[in-house]
Parts: structure tokens; sequence; C-alpha cells
């Protein structure tokens, strides 16, 4: 049986998390691959949870990663990475966009948002990658490149061929937004 990899996306409504998993199922479909997505995303249009499953190998089943098997954490926000770290296989990556956006409880004062969430990750993940996205995605000249910045960053520990990944974008994106994305992915793939 082939292996089967497993990426879960995760972070708030309205971070650009789909279109991230699309773009990724494209590359992942142009590599010749087999590929399956799932999406949950309830209450996403007013800041609730976004999370997409992304499976690929040469012959996948199901589209629901199981417990315990997420090889990659691609996360948009930091909060939502501690949500599903327990979903995570042992030595598995974290790639974390280093953004905090409040929940309902912090944002009313129920609750302090966890300091030193980066560092708490990385002890249980030491192959942990942060991401200034923002800062990244305003350099390009649009905040909301983050998910492409984050893209370019995770395209640098995914063995596919970059050209994929610049053909996947033209394909997803329209053409009125394909430049500025192309230069927030070229960011991403600077990180190191």
């Amino acid at each position: 049986m082939s292996k089967v990899n497993n990426i879960l996306l995760a972070g708030v409504g309205g971070q650009g998390i789909l279109l991230a998993s699309e773009v990724l199922s494209e590359v992942m479909l142009m590599a010749g691959l087999d590929v399956k997505k799932n999406e949950i995303h309830g209450m996403s249009q007013r800041g609730g949870s976004v999370v997409s499953h992304v499976r690929y190998g040469d012959k996948v089943y199901s589209s629901i990663i199981p417990e315990g098997e997420v090889d990659i954490l691609f996360s948009f926000e930091m909060l939502e990475t501690c949500r599903y770290l327990p979903l995570m296989r042992e030595n598995g990556q974290v790639i974390i966009n280093n953004w905090k956006i409040a929940p309902p409880s912090v944002a009313l004062g129920k609750q302090a948002y966890p300091v030193d969430l980066a560092e708490t990750i990385r002890q249980q993940f030491p192959n942990t990658k942060v991401v200034d996205g923002l800062d990244l995605a305003l350099e390009a000249g649009n905040s909301k490149t983050v998910n492409t910045v984050l893209l370019g960053a995770l395209s640098n520990i995914l063995e596919f061929d970059h050209e994929l990944w610049l053909r996947a974008l033209k394909k997803m994106l329209p053409e009125r937004l394909l430049d500025i994305n192309l230069k927030a992915f070229d960011l991403g793939c600077r990180v190191r």
C-alpha cells in the first residue's frame, strides 16, 4: 500500500483557507497524484474556525485525516494551531502564520490570549516554522494575499516543482489578482 500524505489547513473564516486548499490540491493533481479534500467551515463568515483536510498519494480512499496522522499542520492563526495539535503525527511539521485573532471570549475580556504560543508549539514539534505572513503580504502590496504568502512558505517543504505552483495559481486566481498573488507567493518562497 502506498503512503498517503496528510496536510491539515486551519484558521479563521476570511483568511483564504479554502482558496489555499484548492491551490494546494490543484498542484498535487497536476503532479499526477490522487487527491481528496474535505472542508469544515461552519461559522466561517463570522470569524469561526475553518479547517480543510488535504490527502494525497498514489491512491487515497478517504478525505478525512485520521487522528494522529497529520503530517503537516498548515495554520493561518496561532490559537487555531493549538486547537489541532492533537491530530499531529509524531515528528510532524507545523507552519504557522504569526497572526493572532482574538476569539470572542478574549475580545469580551473574559479570557486572555495565551502568551508564547509559538514557543509552546516548538517544544512539542521542533520542526515548526513561523511566518510573518501579514508583513510579507503588505510588502507584496495587499494584506489579502497572506494565504498566498503562506503557500509559498509551504512550497519550500513539499517536493513539487515550482512551475506546478505557478500553474495552479494562474488557474485558480482571477487574472486581475494574479500579479500581486504571484509576488506574494515569491515572497513566501523566500521564507526558510
